[in-house]
Order: structure tokens, then sequence, then C-alpha cells
């Protein structure tokens, strides 16, 4: 039987925890805690906080950490049907949807970064600095802020002001008070993945290009430099599916209830944590150099962890 207590900002009611959820937690936890690992493995070497990719991927690791954080904080919330003041929801939304998309257009960045390093080799230095990493960062988020904008926009517009004081559970989807915001919502990122989809694609031909004219080492750099562009482009085609995932669990709702419950969970694995694990395989165990600084990392804190319990 449910217990249903107040809470603060809210009700909730009390019920059992099953697998699927206790299966999501594992999940969450080990990219959470490989995600720390690497990214004090880049911040504890200069070769590292000084380059430009690795600046970066730090941004990538960062923005799929926080989103799994509060995208699982959002999940618990909703199973036990937790409910809160509308507004402070929205600052909640507000970072993840923001953070949904600083992944997909860093990946485009890196995607870029690769394409100077192998088809603008002398200039790849100038154009990759450091301080020209920084100012990508904050372009990344500029351009990333704007479906979350548009969203906002709509929601504001649309949205009495009464509901702001209201207690509903938390969703990204609370934004969506009638069809057309829904469609403006889609419209807007199919449109920005559209547009990275093009980067990532004239990247791959020009280093293709590239490729077949190169010889030996420069060969053998041309071909895992193309492997991690098409690795990225299969990572942006999972961040795209996850766009269309809502309109598929929709359509099941209002004829399968059970079925729209499973539907969602396996989303959610295949669609949403699955992308954010692409990250430390394609730069954190691919990359020699970086592979190398994180093996002998962990293994450091390894011997210092014995070290420790022997003493």
């Amino acid at each position: 039987m449910a217990d249903n207590s107040s809470a603060v900002g809210g009700e909730f009611s009390w019920r059992p925890i099953n697998g699927q959820v206790i299966v999501v937690q594992i999940l969450v936890m080990i990219f959470i805690c490989i995600n720390i690992l690497l990214i004090t493995t880049i911040f504890i070497k200069e070769c590292f906080y000084r380059t430009a990719r690795y600046i970066l991927f730090a941004v990538t690791l960062l923005s799929d950490s926080l989103v799994l954080i509060l995208s699982d904080i959002l999940l618990i919330l909703s199973y036990f049907h937790f409910t809160m003041h509308v507004w402070l929801c929205i600052i909640i939304c507000v970072v993840v949807l923001l953070y949904i998309t600083v992944t997909p257009v860093t990946l485009t960045a890196m995607t870029l970064e690769r394409y100077m390093a192998i088809c603008m080799p002398l200039r790849h230095a100038e154009l990759c600095s450091t301080r020209n990493a920084l100012y990508c960062i904050f372009f990344i988020h500029g351009c990333s802020s704007v479906p979350c904008i548009v969203i906002l926009s709509t929601f504001f517009a649309s949205a009495s002001l009464s509901l702001y004081n209201e207690h509903k559970a938390c969703s990204v989807e609370m934004f969506i008070l009638y069809r057309w915001q829904d469609h403006i919502r889609s419209a807007v990122y199919q449109l920005y993945f559209l547009a990275m989809y093009i980067i990532i694609v004239f990247s791959y031909v020009k280093i293709i290009r590239v490729a077949r004219a190169a010889s030996g080492e420069n060969k053998k750099s041309t071909s895992k430099g193309l492997r991690t562009v098409i690795l990225h482009a299969f990572q942006l085609l999972l961040c795209l599916i996850q766009l269309w995932c809502p309109f598929i669990e929709t359509a099941i709702r209002h004829t399968h209830f059970m079925l729209f419950i499973q539907i969602r969970y396996i989303n959610y694995i295949m669609f949403n944590l699955a992308p954010k694990c692409l990250s430390p395989l394609i730069y954190g165990l691919r990359d020699e150099t970086f592979f190398h600084a994180l093996e002998n990392y962990a293994f450091f804190c390894l011997c210092k962890k014995k070290y420790c319990l022997t003493k």
C-alpha cells in the first residue's frame, strides 16, 4: 500500500524500488566514477589541460556527468511521484536542456579540431591554441543556449502566472503545454543536428582525401582521425534518436501504458546512458597518450590505497 507523506516542496508516494531503478543507479554510478577518473587525469597533467582537444574532452565529460546526475535525480523523483514548485523545476530543467545540447555541439567542435589537425597541420597549433579553446567553450555554450531559450520563451508566453506556484512532477516535458510547442522544439533540435552532421560529413570527406594521399605514419594518423570522426557521427546519431523518443513514447502511452513504461526504460538506457559511455571509449581508451597517463594514475591510486591498508 502506498504511503503518502508530505515532503519539502510537495508530495511523494513511497513505493518499493524495482530492479530497473537499481540497474540505472549502478550504470550511472559506474559512468560517473569513470568520468571523474578521466577528468582528474586531464587536470593533473599540464600537457592535457593546455591542449585544445583534451580541454574539449573535459567539457564533454563534465557535461555528460552533470546531465547524468540531474536526469537520474529527476528519474528518482518521478519514480516516487515527488512534486515540487514549478519555478524550482524550471531552474533544474534549464541546466538539463542546456547541457543536453552542449555535449553534441562539443563533439562537433572536437571533429573540427581533428579536421584541422589532419588537413591543416601547419595552422593547427595557431587555430587550436589554449586561448582559442576557451573562446570555443564560450561559443559552444552560447550556441547550446539557443534551443533552451526558444523552449523557455514558448513556455513563458503560454503559461499563466498561477502555474509557477503550483506543485508538479518535474520533467522537461512540463514545458510543453501545447502541441505546437512540441513541434517547435523538435524543429530547432533537428535543425541543430542537421548542421552538426553536415560539419561531420564535410570533415569526413576532407580527411578521406588526405588519407588517400598520405603514406606511412601520416596514413596511420589520418586513419585514426577518420575512425574518431565516424565514432563522433555515431554518437550524434544516438543523441538525435533521443529527440525522437518522446514522439514514440507519447504514441504508445495512449494505447498501452505498461508497454510505454518498458519502452521509456529501454530508451533511457540506449539513447541517454549509452552515448555518455562513448566519450571515454573514443578519447579515454583509443588515445594512447591519454590511456598511458590514465593507466599510470589509476595504478598509482591503487598502490597508494594498498599501502594505506597495509599500514
